[in-house]
């Protein structure tokens, strides 16, 4: 079987598909098409793989061509070395993740100069090779026939024997195998306080004395304790009980077949126990200390993407007149207004908290800036005096003209907005402006069209992950990277007045074409048609059929730009619209004349039945927006710090993350509470995303509230719920987020390694690797 059909199969297998819907995949994608180009574009070529399959085939692609070229290296050492077996090229081939290989490679691998080495030159090996032989004897007399003037003692000459064997052990594959599927099972991991760091550490205080199965931790468990460890709170062990040591010993000495009383049996059941004490168990508890964090860092970061998704796609405001509220006490709480295409129109700095107490100047500009500009909606950060602000907004909307309508107040989360505004991204789109009013039209903005203003933000900065600070930041990045890229090529662009950075996402483009999108926009005018993007200096044919089908042009010369269909199937439109004997235009959104049409009429040679039925929905609702209707939730009065919710309170809140545990909702007083998995609905949940996404809002009741810790326990269950406390020992210390969407425990200096036990001596042997 070559490489190709190899890891074609092992794809297949992973995201339900066949070997040539992976094939074809593979062929687009490594001729540079992008994932949302060939899920949305070439659904007859992968037989329909959605994006989700796609990512997965991608991300796995990687990993499994990286196993090919080093199980080809391998092979191609030990053939070099004269040492390949039939034998030893099955099992190469048959092995099927990189550990395995490394496990089958360990005999051959050129290594320094070791223990086991130095005991053979000095002619060991041969004592070995009696001791296997002749079991009945003493290994000490045996012994006594291989000293020398290198092995001047019994001790000397059975000390290196047993390190010849102990290097047969730990090289040997079946037994590492086995080793491994058997501390998977029955592994614990223990984690324990490090003395005199109670204080410091209160905020795993449930981890000061914890014990659990290593195969059963969920994510963020292990990712709190593993962050306990390195800030030198916790120390972990991770292994088997008493019982499971002596089991793991057991296997070790049925690697040497030694099972009876005879001496040399003994002394090799001895060097099976000093092997797994000495050298088996630490490399074995690192292994598993190692897939430990790797699964929690991939959990995290499928919790992240999913945030993130919810977040991007949340429902738009719209095009309105909006005015963005960055809330501040001492500093001034920062104001701006754009208009309904997101054009800043005015700024302003008032002080109505104190020091200064300004509280009729903040109201006079307030009603000067809704009155001039005729403002739609009011975007209110949701960070430091934001309930403060929100008060002060409605009293101030009471004060307005009766001839001049309301303006819709709504709170929105600012994670991020700081970022964006000492980005070199708003300097160059707002150079004369203060970093922070830029944060203030980033409010804005961000109510009007979330995703056309959060993709000028690192993904990582928006803040809806789970200890995202401890997992590799290259993998999230890509993660979301994708994700982001996911999403805009979802929903689409406006060519004519989508930003750079918005342009930057779309399939086939990046940052380069997307700037020469809007230099030629800026010098040429708005776009007629879309074959015009084919004069964009160094945007050619390749790139424009990658983009084409992503970005909008309204009231164009082309009605079909408007949609998502792609112009290579223009044809097959134009074919539907003749056999309807209608104008396009008058077509477009009329489902009752498509509903009267076989699809399988207008397939193709090139556009089969998917791009065809794809079409008759596109013209039944010609660019329509995936993103749900816009609604906001409404804080109730008078609550609005944590002292002031007590249980059994009934309120409407936003949701802002979703953790593996449960989500967290912003009930208005600038700290998240946790509606717990277990909390979520009156049945059996699996997991938090079933229920509830970021944006949703949702009713919940207050079950707990801890002040000391600020944690709010919040449940969403019809049937009474139960007390925070009831959940707390499943639940451990989950991040509570802080008044800007932080998170608390991400904060702060990382120690160098852990102290004390065998914890620290697994953290530092992991660094040292």
């Amino acid at each position: 079987m070559d490489t190709a059909t190899r890891i074609a199969r092992t794809i297949a297998e992973e995201i339900a598909a066949t070997p040539a819907q992976v094939t074809a995949a593979v062929g687009l994608l490594d001729e540079g098409a992008t994932v949302p180009f060939v899920a949305r574009y070439r659904k007859e070529v992968t037989g329909g793989l959605d994006d989700t399959q796609l990512r997965k085939l991608a991300e796995r692609l990687e990993y499994l061509r990286e196993r090919e070229a080093r199980r080809a290296a391998i092979v191609a050492s030990i053939t070099e070395q004269g040492k390949m077996t039939d034998e030893l090229a099955l099992a190469l081939a048959r092995a099927e993740t990189k550990a395995e290989l490394e496990d089958l490679y360990l005999p051959y691998k050129p290594k320094r100069r070791t223990k086991a080495m130095i005991a053979r030159e000095n002619g060991l090996g041969p004592l070995v090779e009696a001791i296997f032989a002749d079991r009945k004897a003493a290994p000490e007399k045996l012994a006594e026939g291989y000293l020398s003037e290198a092995v001047a003692t019994v001790k000397e000459a059975l000390t290196g024997a047993r390190e010849i064997v102990a290097e047969g052990l730990v090289e040997n594959a079946a037994l590492l195998g086995s080793l491994r599927d058997f501390l998977a099972r029955e592994a614990v991991i223990t984690a324990k306080l490090v003395e005199g760091q109670a204080e410091k550490g209160a905020k795993f205080s449930d981890y000061f004395d914890h014990r659990e199965r290593w195969a059963d931790v969920p994510s963020h468990r292990a990712l709190a304790m593993l962050r306990g460890s390195n800030e030198g709170v916790l120390t972990l062990d991770i292994g088997p009980d008493e019982d499971g040591v002596a089991r793991a010993e057991a296997m070790v000495a049925a690697a040497l077949d030694a099972k009876t009383q005879a001496p040399g049996d003994v002394w090799l059941r001895g060097v099976a126990g000093w092997t797994w004490r000495v050298k088996l168990s630490l490399s074995m508890m690192l292994d598993l200390l190692s897939d430990m964090r790797g699964r929690a860092q991939d959990e995290a970061i499928k919790v992240f993407s999913r945030n993130l998704k919810d977040l991007l796609l949340a429902a738009p405001a719209g095009a309105k007149t909006t005015l963005g509220l960055d809330p501040g006490i001492r500093t001034g709480c920062k104001v701006a207004v754009v208009d309904a295409t997101g054009k800043l129109l005015a700024t302003e700095t008032v002080y109505p908290f104190p020091p200064k107490s300004d509280l009729r100047g903040t109201q006079a500009a307030l009603i000067r800036l809704i009155t001039a500009h005729k403002v739609d909606l009011i975007a209110i950060g949701n960070g430091t005096a934001s309930r403060e602000s929100e008060r002060l907004v409605a009293e101030t909307l009471k004060l307005l003209p009766a001839s001049v309508k309301p303006p819709t107040k709504v709170v929105v989360s600012e994670a991020g907005a700081s970022v964006y505004s000492a980005s070199e991204l708003a300097a160059k789109e707002f150079p004369d402006l203060d970093v922070s009013l830029r944060g203030a039209v980033s409010i804005a903005r961000r109510l009007q069209d979330p995703l056309a203003e959060l993709v000028k933000i690192e993904p990582k900065s928006i803040g809806v992950g789970q200890y995202q600070h401890d997992v590799d930041q290259s993998k999230l990045g890509r993660a979301l990277e994708g994700v982001v890229e996911d999403a805009v090529n979802a929903v689409g662009v406006d060519l004519n007045t989508a930003s750079a950075p918005l342009l930057a996402h779309i399939s086939g483009l990046g940052p380069g074409l997307a700037e020469a999108i809007v230099a030629h926009r800026d010098a040429n005018g708005a776009f007629k048609s879309r074959k015009e993007l084919l004069k964009v200096s160094r945007l050619g044919p390749r790139a424009f059929e990658q983009c084409a089908g992503f970005l909008r042009i309204t009231e164009g010369t082309e009605p079909l730009d408007a949609s998502s269909v792609h112009p290579e199937a223009y044809d097959v439109a134009r074919a539907i619209v003749k056999a309807c004997g209608r104008d396009i235009r008058a077509l477009m959104g009329d489902s009752a004349a498509l509903a009267k049409l076989r699809p399988q009429e207008f397939v193709t040679e090139k556009f089969g039945l998917p791009t065809v039925r794809d079409i008759l929905a596109e013209l039944e609702k010609p660019g329509r927006d995936p993103r749900p209707s816009f609604v906001t939730a409404t804080f109730a009065e008078g609550v609005e710090d944590i002292k002031d919710l007590k249980p059994g309170m009934q309120l409407e809140g936003t949701v802002t993350n979703v953790a593996a545990f449960g989500a967290f909702v912003d009930i208005g007083v600038h700290q998240d509470g946790l509606v717990h998995i277990s909390q979520l609905a009156d049945r059996f949940v699996k997991d938090p995303h079933e229920v509830v996404k970021a944006g949703d809002v949702v009713k919940v009741r207050v079950t707990e509230v801890d002040v000391a810790r600020k944690r709010i326990a919040l449940t969403m269950r019809k049937d009474g719920g139960t007390s925070a406390r009831e959940d707390r020992a499943a639940r451990g210390p989950e991040p509570q987020k802080g008044p800007k969407g932080r998170q608390p425990m991400s904060a702060g200096p990382k120690t160098s390694q852990a102290t004390g036990g065998f914890g620290a001596a697994l953290l530092d042997a992991m660094k040292k690797r």
